[in-house]
């Protein structure tokens, strides 16, 4: 265990931008890769690189992402490892809701300093990565930085969502943007190598991934109100410390609307993805004792599928099945994420709704789904077409949402037989 590091996971705000999929729960709990949580990826990359203690930060729809980090990382009784919930709450000295990400930090100080540690990561809990964190912090000590940033060289057409930044050649940062607008972006281009110049990757951009030295952190956040890293404490703490860019060459992808979470999901199927499920770097998360999965008469074409699945279907294509998914007879599913279930439906519930022409939890036959993702525990019925596209307006209904041409049918939700989305 790296005693020197306590890592503290941000879970964000309210996720309006992955509506509906933050309905109900927070952006760390959403599950990916039909079988991780988001919170799953920061958590895992933490434990791979030695990282053992680790907060989580989260208040709004907390109670799903509670349950699975209970249920999830347990650790020895003779150890010092933990994950932890840290909710916003309410106390004599503060009773607001966290207002950014450093007053999220801040307010969790109290926990922070009853641990002893030299070094303090902050993550995001909403991006998708593979990296070993301590390299990034052999950097840190080998160059005496007081904070080090994480970065990602980026497109222009990236560039305005993301902190952009400028360093010499020591690696010390010099400026720092926080979302420039596209009228100042040339001012901002950094020097890069050939290859990354020709994919027009040439704006140096924040990963919102910060190594602190603790007794630092605890200087720049007690006794102020600054509210943000981004928008406050990085830009002013480049003047008077010691800010390094610690340049991260691997896949990385922020995972804050829907059309990012779907293609992060649908990249997954690729022959070689730019993030592998396969590496010797393993993900973690609950261990559920499901069987294996049951595939009769279906063609699987870039297809990933989780355990404890019973599938009839006729072809499914470049598509992600998550647990406990049933799929009926004769149905396809093309760039597809379908999320599963949290149970699996008796045989006396799957007779009723046989008998009464019900839906039964899961996805009917000789339906069509394209372009769609279908949350947990959704009951869609026989013959029913979900077809996304370019071709649909955006739009929020009882039963699903559409963003970017992508259909996503809301938890439960209930499409009855013969429907066409």
């Amino acid at each position: 265990m790296n005693s020197k590091v306590i890592s503290v996971v941000l879970g964000g705000g309210q996720g309006s931008r992955l509506y509906p999929l933050t309905d109900t729960r927070s952006k760390p709990a959403v599950p990916i890769a039909g079988k991780y949580r988001l919170v799953d990826i920061p958590i895992s990359n933490c434990l791979n690189s030695g990282i053992e203690r680790i907060f989580v930060l989260t208040q709004f729809n907390s109670a799903s992402l509670n349950k699975h980090i209970k249920n999830t990382y347990h650790f020895s009784f003779f150890s010092e490892a933990f994950v932890d919930i840290l909710a916003a709450e309410q106390t004599p000295g503060n009773s607001t809701w966290f207002q950014g990400t450093a007053d999220a930090v801040r307010q969790s100080l109290n926990h922070l300093e009853q641990h002893e540690c030299d070094y303090i990561l902050i993550l995001s809990g909403d991006q998708l990565y593979q990296m070993d964190f301590d390299e990034m912090i052999r950097n840190h000590e080998k160059n005496g930085a007081d904070i080090s940033i994480a970065t990602i060289p980026v497109h222009e057409n990236d560039a305005s969502d993301f902190g952009i930044l400028k360093s010499d050649e020591n690696n010390i940062i010099t400026s720092f943007i926080e979302k420039p607008k596209q009228e100042v972006l040339h001012d901002w281009k950094s020097d890069v190598s050939e290859t990354l110049k020709a994919n027009g990757k040439e704006y140096l951009a924040s990963m919102g991934i910060y190594l602190f030295n603790r007794n630092l952190l605890f200087e720049l956040l007690e006794n102020n109100t600054r509210t943000d890293f981004g928008k406050e404490i990085i830009p002013q703490s480049i003047s008077y410390h010691k800010v390094l860019s610690y340049q991260f060459e691997g896949y990385w992808t922020d995972i804050g609307n829907i059309h990012s979470f779907f293609e992060a999901n649908i990249g997954l199927t690729d022959d070689i993805p730019e993030f592998n499920l396969f590496e010797k770097r393993p993900i973690f998360t609950r261990a559920r004792m499901l069987p294996p999965s049951k595939i009769v008469g279906t063609t699987l074409e870039k297809t990933i599928v989780a355990d404890g699945c019973i599938i009839h279907a006729s072809r499914i294509e470049r598509s992600v099945i998550g647990i406990r998914t049933r799929i009926g007879t004769g149905t396809t599913i093309v760039n597809g994420y379908v999320m599963g279930g949290d149970r699996y439906q008796t045989l006396k519930e799957l007779k009723e709704s046989g008998e009464s022409q019900t839906p039964i939890m899961g996805i009917g036959e000789r339906c069509y789904i394209k372009n769609a993702i279908i949350d947990k525990n959704c009951f869609i019925g026989n013959d029913v077409r979900i077809n996304g596209g370019t071709h649909l307006n955006d739009g929020d209904f009882k039963t699903h949402t559409i963003k970017n041409g992508i259909i996503v049918i809301k938890k439960m939700a209930v499409i009855e037989n013969g429907t066409i989305i």
